[in-house]
C-alpha cells in the first residue's frame, strides 16, 4: 500500500507511537515559529525550561501583531522578543518585515520539514508541502528546548480539485466552499490533503489561502503535494534548493474524499459570526458596506494584491466607505510600488495600511457602532473586529474590492472589465535585511511590562470545585480572552487575567478569586465545540493563574484541549450531553480519588448542589495524565 504525503512526512519524522488513527504519536520538529503576541510568554516558558541555544533547525520570532505602538508596552515586548532571540539562537524579524505567515512561506519554508508555531493559521505553509501545525507557545518553547511535538495520529481526508476557476472566482472562494460543507466543528482528528488535476492550475500563494483557511475548519492540518508549480515558487524566492519533490502515492489511502470542481465554484461571502456560515455572493442581496479591509495571512499575497490594484485602477472607492489595505510583507509591498499598483490604490482613496495582522486582530481599523465590514482575513466571530455590534463579512480580494468601489456587496463578476489575469513573477527581488540572526551575545532587555510565568501546584485528589461559568456551544477564545488592545499585556498574565471573559461575563475573574478564598478550585462548564479559533494559550494558561482545574463541556477542540493539559487542567467531555443542562452556575462538582481516576476513561462526577451524579469521558493520553497530575508541563519538563 502506498503512501499519502502526509504519511511520507510523518514517517521521516515519528520518534514514537504507530501511524494509526487516534495513537499518539511523537515527532521530531525541524523549525518553529512564534509572534509577539503570544511569543513573549513562549519564550518566558523556555527559560523557565533551560537557558541555552534552541535545539531545532531554525526557528523565527516574528513581530506582527503588536504594532501600534500607543505606551511603552509593545516596544518594550518587541526588545525583549529581539534580545532574548539573540541569546538562545532564534532569527528575530522586525516590526515591519510582514505577517508571520506570509513571511515563512516566502523566506523559510521547506517541503517535507515539520513546523509547530505559536498561532493556529501556522497550517499556511502546508501549502508548500510542510507537516505545520498550530500550537499553544509552551508546545513550542519545548520544541525549541529538543523536545518532541504530541498529537494523536488523524484521519487523513482527501480534497480532490478538479477543473479550474472561472474568472473572478478565487481561491478564498474554494476554501468558503469547502467550509460550507465541513463546517467549523467536529474535525479535530483530521488532516486536509489535497490533490487532483485542479492543483495544476493553482499557484502557492492560492494553495496558501486555502491550507489558511483549514484552521477555520479546525482540522490539525492541510497538506499540498510539493510539486512543479511548488518548485516555480522556490524558484522565484531564489531558494530553488530547498524545493524536493514530495506526491502521493497513486495507491495511497484515504480515510475519506471530498471532491470539489473549481469549474463550479461562484464568488462566496461568509456571513456573520462564523466562517462556515457561507452563501454565494449572488444570493445576499443588497448590502450597504460601511468599511472594506483587503489583507491579513490569508489574502495578502503579491498575486491578491495585484488583483486588488487592477480593479482600484483609474476608479474611486464609494464616497461613504472606508478603505484599507495591508500587504502581507515587505516583499509583497515594494514590488506593488515597484509596479507602481500602490500608486493605483492611493490614488483610488485606499488607506495603506501597515505590512502585519492588525485589523484581522482587532488591532485597528474597528468598524463603526453597528457597522458592515467586508474582510478578507480568517475570522468573523462576534466582537473580534474591535466593535461588539459590528458585522464581519469574509469574502476575496476581488470581491472586496469590487464591494468597495460600489459601496455595497458586489460579485466581483458584474464589473464591466476584463479579469486581471495576473501571473506571478519568474523572479523576486529579495531582501533579507529585516531578519536579524543571532549573536549570542547581547543581554535579556527586561522591564515590568515583562512577567513570569505563572506557577501551578499537581492537582489536588480530591477535586472540590465551584462552576465559575457556563457557556454556549461554539465558545472560541476571542471569547475567553480577546485580541486588540489587550495583547500588549500577554506577557504579563495578572494583567491579561483582567480580561478573561470579558464580554460573557466580566465578573468571572472576581468570582474565580472568591472560589479560591473559599479553599475551592474554579471550574468552566461549556458546550460543544470549546475553544475554536485561535491557539492562544492563554485562554488556558490564565483561566490555570484564576485556579481553574477542570474544564466540563461536550466537545473541546484540539488545540484548545492540548493548551487545558500543558496547564494541568483536566478537560472531560459529558457521556451524556443532556447533563449540560443539569448544571448551574456555582454549582459544586466533586471528583474523588483523583490518582486513580485520571486513569479511567470514564471519571464519575457528583454534583453536591443537587445530589446528582455525572458520567465524563476521559480522553488522555498516559502521557497526558502525567502533565496533568503534575500540574502542567512546565512542571512535567523540570522533572
Amino acid at each position: 500500500m502506498g503512501k499519502n504525503v502526509f504519511e511520507k512526512i510523518m514517517a521521516e519524522h515519528i520518534i514514537s507511537g504507530e501511524m494509526i488513527a487516534g495513537q499518539e504519536i511523537s515527532v521530531k520538529v525541524d523549525q518553529t515559529l512564534t509572534q509577539d503576541s503570544l511569543g513573549a510568554m513562549a519564550y518566558l516558558q523556555y527559560e523557565a525550561i533551560q537557558n541555552c541555544r534552541v535545539k531545532t533547525e531554525l526557528s523565527v520570532s516574528y513581530v506582527d501583531h503588536l504594532m501600534m505602538q500607543s505606551g511603552e508596552g509593545n516596544a518594550d515586548v518587541h526588545r525583549y522578543l529581539e534580545t532574548v532571540a539573540d541569546r538562545i539562537g532564534v532569527i528575530y524579524s522586525k516590526p515591519g518585515n510582514g505577517i508571520c505567515h506570509q513571511l515563512h512561506l516566502e523566506r523559510h519554508s521547506v517541503p517535507g520539514k515539520t513546523l509547530i508555531g505559536s498561532d493556529s493559521h501556522t497550517v499556511t505553509c502546508g501549502a508548500v508541502g510542510m507537516a505545520a501545525f498550530g500550537a499553544g507557545g509552551l508546545d513550542v518553547a519545548l520544541a525549541m528546548s529538543g523536545n518532541a511535538f504530541y498529537i494523536k495520529y488523524p484521519k487523513v481526508v482527501q480534497v480532490v480539485l478538479t477543473g479550474k476557476l472561472n474568472p473572478w472566482c478565487t481561491a478564498k472562494d474554494i476554501a468558503l466552499e469547502l467550509l460550507k460543507e465541513i463546517h467549523c466543528k467536529g474535525n479535530t482528528d483530521i488532516v486536509l490533503e489535497y490533490a487532483g488535476e485542479g492543483l495544476r492550475t493553482l499557484t502557492v500563494p492560492q494553495r496558501a489561502t486555502i491550507a489558511n483557511m483549514g484552521a477555520e475548519a479546525g482540522v490539525i492540518t492541510s497538506v499540498f503535494p510539493s510539486d512543479e508549480m511548488t518548485r516555480s515558487f522556490f524558484n522565484s524566492q531564489k531558494r530553488v534548493q530547498d524545493w524536493k519533490k514530495i506526491e502521493a502515492d497513486c495507491d495511497a489511502r484515504y480515510d475519506r474524499e471530498i471532491h470539489i470542481d473549481m469549474g463550479r465554484v461562484e464568488p462566496n461571502v461568509a456571513l456573520p459570526h462564523s466562517p462556515d456560515n457561507v452563501k454565494k455572493v449572488s444570493d445576499v442581496g443588497c448590502l450597504k458596506v460601511d468599511q472594506v479591509l483587503i489583507g491579513s495571512c490569508t489574502n495578502s499575497s503579491f498575486q491578491d494584491m495585484m488583483h486588488v490594484a487592477s480593479i482600484l485602477k483609474g476608479r474611486k472607492v464609494a464616497p461613504e466607505l472606508d478603505l484599507g489595505i495591508a500587504a502581507g510583507s515587505r516583499q509583497v509591498m515594494t514590488m506593488l510600488a515597484k509596479t507602481g499598483a500602490l500608486s493605483w490604490m492611493l490614488e483610488a482613496g485606499a488607506r495603506v495600511l501597515e505590512n502585519a495582522c492588525g485589523f484581522c486582530v482587532g488591532h485597528g481599523q474597528a468598524p463603526q457602532l453597528g457597522g458592515i465590514s467586508i474582510r478578507t482575513n480568517n475570522r468573523n466571530y462576534k466582537g473580534r473586529s474591535g466593535t461588539q455590534d459590528a458585522k464581519v463579512y469574509l469574502v476575496s480580494p476581488e470581491t472586496a474590492a469590487a464591494t468597495a468601489i460600489t459601496g455595497y456587496l458586489t460579485d466581483p463578476r458584474t464589473m464591466k472589465m476584463e479579469y486581471p489575469d495576473i501571473q506571478l513573477p519568474k523572479a523576486i527581488e529579495t531582501d533579507d535585511s529585516m531578519f536579524l540572526y543571532p549573536t549570542e551575545s547581547r543581554e535579556i532587555y527586561r522591564s515590568r511590562i515583562i512577567g513570569q510565568p505563572p506557577k501551578n501546584s499537581c492537582i489536588p485528589e480530591t477535586i472540590d470545585g465551584i462552576v465559575a461559568i457556563k457557556v454556549d456551544n461554539a465558545i472560541n477564545t476571542d471569547d475567553i480572552i480577546p485580541a486588540g488592545p489587550a495583547m500588549v499585556y500577554r506577557a504579563n498574565i495578572e494583567k491579561s487575567c483582567d480580561f478573561i471573559f470579558q464580554f460573557i461575563d466580566p465578573e468571572f475573574p472576581e468570582r474565580c478569586q472568591k472560589i479560591k478564598d473559599l479553599g475551592h478550585i474554579s471550574i468552566i462548564v461549556a458546550g460543544e465545540s470549546y475553544g475554536q479559533g485561535s491557539s492562544r494559550e492563554h485562554a488556558a494558561l490564565c483561566p490555570m493563574a484564576l485556579g481553574v482545574r477542570l474544564v466540563l463541556a461536550k466537545s473541546i477542540e484540539r488545540i484548545h484541549r492540548t493548551n487545558l493539559i500543558n496547564f494541568g487542567i483536566l478537560p472531560l467531555t459529558f457521556v451524556n450531553p443532556e447533563d449540560y443542562e443539569d448544571i448551574q452556575l456555582e454549582d459544586n462538582l466533586i471528583i474523588e480519588g483523583m490518582a486513580l481516576n485520571i486513569e479511567r476513561e470514564i471519571i464519575e462526577i457528583f454534583n453536591n448542589s443537587s445530589g446528582k451524579r455525572y458520567l465524563a469521558q476521559n480522553t488522555t493520553s498516559k502521557r497526558e495524565r502525567k502533565i496533568i497530575l503534575a500540574g502542567g508541563a512546565l512542571n512535567y519538563a523540570r522533572k
